[in-house]
């Protein structure tokens, strides 16, 4: 006989950085494990440490990171931590990472610029990632930026599903911010049963988050109209497409986004608005700040947690994605 069989099980680890341990604590909790136990600190010049305290050797791994702020940091937390698992023999590494820093830069607008989503992969690449399980990209282009399998989730089903449980669904509106979130907005209104309007704005190629809004394509007036988008970073566009519903004769306006940046004047706007609600997701975490009556914060951890199972057992992640179609 040549060889050595073995009978060994495979084994599930679940490790998180330290941007977002709340969501994390609750992936763990879905999915019955522990977080492993690890030492991570950063040297008095900035540099981060981070050393596992369990064998990694033969686990298949995943890795969960939120790239919040401060967003270099995290990324680079998470890379060093790619590489610790690489080093320690893991059988496989997926990294989950609920919201992709720079996926606003997955393209070249005009000359001269990077396409810094691309090189996020391929850095997770060449640290060691196998797989990169994350939640409602910014463009879906963004999956063939990784050499490897990308398993995209949606917030739609637990955003969707919280709105149209609390608001009459006859007056209901769902309201694109641009022409970029059309389809994404058509999935709304599939789910919904409602009707499509969109906010038609212009921005200023030369003034970060400026935008100027022109005009409502569809009718709102009267309507309960449910805003939808994938992130809102310092609120300046949500807010003005908010402002130019109600010019046009809504009744209410609730805000839905998956990802809550919230950086900079977020908070007053989200604050002073006349939204009625703002709706995000626990991809990110909430900055104090905006802690204010009118901002719920709905848990992707069941959502991730059951994408987590299936890659572990060799299912078909695919099947989350029609139950959320």
């Amino acid at each position: 006989m040549t060889g050595i069989k073995t009978t060994g099980e495979k084994k599930l680890m679940l490790f998180s950085g330290r941007a977002h341990p709340e969501l994390a604590e609750e992936v763990a909790h879905e999915l019955g494990v522990s977080l492993v136990p690890t030492k991570a600190f950063d040297f008095a010049n900035g540099e981060i440490y981070v050393r596992f305290q369990e064998s990694a050797r033969g686990a298949d791994c995943f890795l969960i990171q939120s790239h919040t702020a401060p967003i270099n940091k995290w990324i680079m937390e998470q890379l060093i931590m790619l590489d610790a698992l690489k080093r320690a023999s893991a059988r496989s590494i997926t990294v989950i990472v609920p919201f992709y820093g720079y996926a606003r830069q997955d393209k070249k607008h005009r000359g001269r610029e990077p396409i810094s989503a691309r090189l996020i992969a391929d850095m997770f690449r060449t640290a060691g990632a196998d797989r990169i399980l994350t939640v409602d990209l910014h463009t879906d282009q963004i999956q063939g930026f990784f050499d490897g399998p990308v398993d995209h989730l949606f917030a739609l089903p637990v955003l969707a599903d919280y709105v149209g449980a609390k608001v009459d669904r006859s007056k209901l509106t769902v309201v694109s911010p641009d022409a970029g979130r059309v389809r994404v907005a058509d999935r709304w209104c599939d789910r919904l049963g409602a009707p499509l309007a969109i906010v038609h704005k212009r921005r200023d190629p030369d003034v970060a988050n400026q935008v100027t809004v022109h005009e409502v394509v569809g009718d709102v007036r009267g309507r309960v109209c449910v805003l939808v988008d994938d992130m809102i970073d310092t609120g300046g566009t949500i807010c003005a497409a908010a402002d130019a519903l109600f010019a046009n004769g809504a009744e209410d306006v609730i805000v839905t986004a998956t990802h809550g940046v919230l950086s900079g004047p977020a908070a007053d706007r989200l604050k002073n608005s006349k939204v009625s609600e703002f709706v995000f997701t626990n991809t990110l975490p909430t900055p104090n700040e905006v802690e204010l009556d009118k901002v719920t914060v709905l848990s992707m951890a069941p959502t991730i947690a059951r994408a987590v199972q299936e890659v572990f057992e060799d299912g078909s992640v695919t099947s989350l994605f029609e139950e959320q179609a």
